[in-house]
């Protein structure tokens, strides 16, 4: 106990938030786990993290009694599609009736993102947004859709903290359906809006923006190139997908006789601001470039193993800053990142252990911290959140125990990063503020979503369906 945290008068001091009686999983440097744990915010950040003693010498304005609970870091979605939230079992209502054209990203995401008004687009991210801090996720890296701004919007009203950017599209190569006009920009366009986009965000603390280039198939030589000059100017990170199908490597060998990473090493673009989506096809040199210009990359459990042979251990080992993604409803429908993490354990046994007759090639533990190291190293942002430590941002998780389907508790540790789902997640806490309690969402009208989708999904759903018939 600090005695400066008492007041002159010897009482507790007074901060915003405190939560007590907790099983606190730090994953801090020292993956300390506390049993009976204080957490004291103020301010926005974690002012006191220890056993029950030390916390009596702050007082919360709010008082969370967390006992049965575990404490934890929030999950950060690394690669995430906010204008494909409504098209969440469309694709597989479709598949139903008739086979879906391929690659599905230019023949079916890219033309649902195109039918979206800017309305929708807000009500996507409503919708999203809650759906993740009801789930545990605190923090999204949006991979750029259509009016971010309105994403932005959003993420502000949800309370989640987030990067959004831009579709970035300039072209329309001969591979799948034309990308709809009104997602094609000229060269100048995508510049000029992806700057005033970052620029528009920058002074906000919680919600930010990042440049965008959508895959290197539809986006010109000359784009990328300037995109990642604007990158280094403006001190911010590029979302892209890259090495997601054999179709981009056949296209980049096919114009300039390299794979993807090595080409965009010929054109000087690779560096830190660069944050590559799924990185499934790589090859052995690729990872090399991976790691020699600190490029950050995201897993996407649920659909990775599909493509090939994701190699996000080594990738890990190597200490190239990985996190785990969903990559939207639009593809395996869950925005729950603990189960991506589960899924990514059990397809990491499946490429590795019949390799190499390893029986657990990576465990639960680590890939929860993939899930939040992992994740905030790629975003840029881990000196303030991604772990339970003073001085860091208060971004917390307090996750029910109660159920048979807990018990019993040897190691709050196991049970957080092997049987925790999104919905045992109770109380969430983003920037110091609570934004969920007791599975309530603070601030959100959630039944006036509902009644706004009711009105807007007739209306999406007609149009997209006349533009993939």
């Amino acid at each position: 106990m600090t005695p400066d945290n008492f007041t002159t008068k010897g009482e507790p001091q007074l901060v915003d938030v405190v939560v007590t009686g907790a099983e606190i999983v730090t994953l801090d440097a020292e993956n300390r786990v506390i049993s009976d744990g204080t957490i004291a915010v103020d301010g926005g950040r974690i002012v006191f993290l220890g056993e029950g003693e030390g916390g009596r010498a702050y007082r919360g304005r709010t008082t969370i009694d967390a006992r049965g609970r575990i404490a934890m870091p929030g999950l950060i979605d690394a690669h995430f599609h906010t204008g494909q939230q409504l098209l969440r079992g469309k694709l597989q209502a479709i598949a139903r009736k008739r086979p879906l054209k391929l690659p599905v990203w230019k023949n079916y995401l890219i033309p649902f993102e195109s039918c979206l008004e800017p309305e929708d687009v807000y009500l996507s991210g409503l919708v999203a947004y809650t759906n993740m801090i009801q789930v545990g996720t605190t923090c999204f890296a949006e991979a750029g859709g259509p009016h971010p701004d309105e994403m932005g919007r959003a993420a502000m009203d949800v309370g989640i903290r987030g990067f959004v950017s831009l579709s970035t599209v300039n072209q329309s190569e001969n591979i799948g359906a034309e990308v709809p006009a009104n997602m094609l920009m000229t060269h100048d366009q995508a510049l000029e809006r992806n700057v005033a986009l970052v620029e528009r965000w920058q002074s906000n603390e919680r919600v930010k923006a990042w440049l965008s280039l959508r895959q290197v198939i539809v986006c010109s030589p000359e784009l990328i190139r300037d995109i990642s000059q604007a990158s280094r100017d403006l001190a911010v990170k590029i979302h892209t997908h890259l090495c997601e199908g054999s179709y981009e490597i056949d296209y980049t060998l096919e114009k300039f006789g390299l794979r993807p990473t090595e080409w965009l090493e010929t054109m000087q673009v690779l560096d830190h601001n660069l944050h590559c989506a799924h990185s499934v096809l790589l090859s052995p040199k690729e990872v090399d470039l991976y790691e020699k210009y600190q490029l950050s990359a995201c897993h996407c459990g649920f659909n990775n193993y599909s493509i090939g042979h994701p190699r996000l251990i080594e990738m890990w080992k190597r200490g190239i800053a990985i996190g785990l993604g969903t990559d939207g409803p639009g593809s395996a429908g869950t925005l729950d990142l603990f189960q991506v993490a589960h899924v990514a354990r059990v397809g990491q046994q499946a490429v590795n252990s019949a390799v190499f007759h390893q029986r657990e090639p990576i465990s639960s533990e680590e890939l929860l911290r993939i899930a939040t190291h992992g994740g905030a190293r790629a975003l840029g942002i881990f000196d303030e959140v991604g772990s339970l430590e003073v001085g860091k941002k208060a971004d917390l998780l307090l996750c029910d125990t109660s159920h048979m389907d807990h018990a019993p508790i040897y190691d709050p540790l196991f049970v957080a990063a092997s049987i925790l789902v999104g919905r045992d997640v109770e109380t969430v806490v983003v920037d110091g503020k609570v934004v969920m309690q007791d599975r309530a969402m603070l601030g959100i009208d959630q039944e006036a979503i509902r009644a706004k989708l009711k009105e807007r999904l007739p209306v999406i759903s007609e149009r997209f369906e006349r533009l993939v018939a």
